[in-house]
């Protein structure tokens, strides 16, 4: 299975929690703290690491400030014997 991680550019979220929506994991929350700019921005929340970096949040995030990283394994190559 991808693993994967985001990273959100809290100081220009507006906290709109469209991410959080569309999260399947359910692991974007909002934060506790304001930004610069007053609003409580979205952040990631995955101590098990459950992220598969399927990049939901960043296509409905109106501001684009989320950035998805992903890791897909490589399946290796089973040696023919001849």
């Amino acid at each position: 299975m991808a693993r994967g991680r985001i990273v959100i550019a809290e100081e220009q979220c507006k906290g709109c929690e469209l991410c959080t929506t569309v999260c399947p994991k359910h692991i974007i929350h909002i934060a506790d703290h304001l930004n610069a700019r007053g609003y409580r921005p979205a952040q990631l929340v995955d101590p098990g690491q459950e992220c598969t970096g399927c990049t939901l949040c960043a296509l409905i995030c109106p501001d684009v400030v989320i950035t998805v990283y992903r890791e897909v394994p490589v399946k290796q190559a089973v040696a023919a014997t001849a």
